[in-house]
């Protein structure tokens, strides 16, 4: 994939269709000068649909497609022959896609499923012809319904990726690294800071022809969740891991200090994230030896399982992904939605999308 292609937010205008005016004809023939009413039904306006598709992984298709018009409906007409119906416009989007309402900042819909279909905007429905309002004491109505209006609504789409583990650390804590070599994935790797600026999935094969997805979320900084750094444009991929990683590197002046201040970004951004299970494994550890590993355990916290790793010479990794995997096991429906809180909507410009790009999505 292209630099810049990789785009998980984007804002369109949507426009459900009208429904058609019902007929207000009156049937007449040769030899039925008055024949009564007979106008038929208008048709109903054209829905905008969501539906998830597995082989989108991004935005993208969307970020020039900024207008989305459903068609209208059909006039009735006569001998009772109703309109036809608008087309319905469908939008086809990545699972794990979120909907907002740009204006206000509610939660519409969240699309998870292949195949899933959500109606966002429903079409107007179609005026009843005269036929229907016949009566005894009115029986030539010369009045139809018109169809309901459309529907008008900015919205906001945001993706969150979907995988069972998530990456959380600071910049350069080796999240790409581990990657790359627990999966086929092949992230950007380089030794300055945000290196990765989208994320990164990868299936790591486990025994018995198992496997499980993990995502390289960009790097948190301290006041991320208040817009530092890349901030909330990737704080939200993190709500659809099942897991979290939290990776401090062996290097770092206090690891319990690091690893409590990405918790706390996390409970700023959204306490649910705390409920999640965690995992903390310390990265670039082969410059340590046994004593060292003794002196940084005793200040570990006690509630997270942890492990020593060194992607670079393979130490830790069968124990870390046996432990993974036993924490995905624990939870038989690991992949819970976090409930939706209303986005705020002033942190964002009009036309801002996440397209910054040097990595692509890897699959394998």
């Amino acid at each position: 994939m292209a630099e810049t292609n990789f785009v998980d937010y984007v804002k369109i205008f949507c426009r459900s269709g009208k429904g058609g005016a019902g007929s207000a004809h009156l049937h007449r023939e040769k030899f039925t000068p008055k024949g009564g009413p007979d106008g038929g039904d208008g048709g109903r306006g054209g829905h905008v649909i969501l539906k998830g598709n597995k082989n989108y992984w991004t935005l993208i298709h969307l970020k020039f497609e900024r207008h989305v018009f459903a068609g209208d409906g059909g006039s009735g007409g006569a001998s009772r022959s109703f309109g036809l119906d608008g087309g319905d416009k469908v939008i086809e989007v990545p699972c794990g896609t979120v909907v907002y309402d740009a204006d206000t900042g509610d939660f519409l819909c969240d699309v998870t499923d292949d195949g899933q279909e959500v109606i966002l905007l429903k079409g107007g429905r179609g005026g009843l012809g005269n036929w229907h309002f016949r009566s005894a004491t009115n029986q030539t109505p010369r009045y139809a319904q018109p169809g309901e209006p459309a529907i008008e609504k900015n919205i906001v789409m945001e993706l969150k990726v979907l995988a069972d583990v998530g990456l959380v650390g600071f910049p350069n804590a080796g999240k790409s690294t581990l990657l790359s070599v627990v999966s086929a994935a092949k992230p950007k790797i380089a030794n300055y800071p945000f290196t990765t600026l989208v994320p990164n999935l990868g299936i790591v094969p486990y025994r018995d022809h198992k496997s499980f997805a993990m995502a390289d979320i960009p790097g948190i900084i301290e006041g991320a969740s208040g817009g530092k750094g890349l901030g909330l444009r990737f704080l939200r991929h993190i709500e659809r891991n099942a897991i979290l990683l939290f990776l401090v590197p062996a290097d770092s002046d206090d690891i319990l200090k690091e690893y409590e201040i990405l918790l706390n970004e996390l409970a700023q951004y959204n306490e649910e994230l705390l409920h999640k299970q965690r995992v903390l494994a310390i990265s670039k550890s082969d410059m340590l030896d046994e004593e060292l590993m003794e002196d940084i355990e005793k200040s570990l916290p006690t509630d997270v399982p942890h492990v020593f790793i060194s992607s670079v010479s393979n130490v830790g990794i069968s124990e870390l992904k046996d432990m993974l995997w036993q924490e995905l096991v624990k939870d038989e429906n690991r992949h819970v939605t976090i409930s939706h809180k209303p986005m705020d909507i002033s942190l964002l410009d009009d036309d801002e999308e996440c397209e910054v790009s040097d990595d692509e999505y890897e699959f394998d």
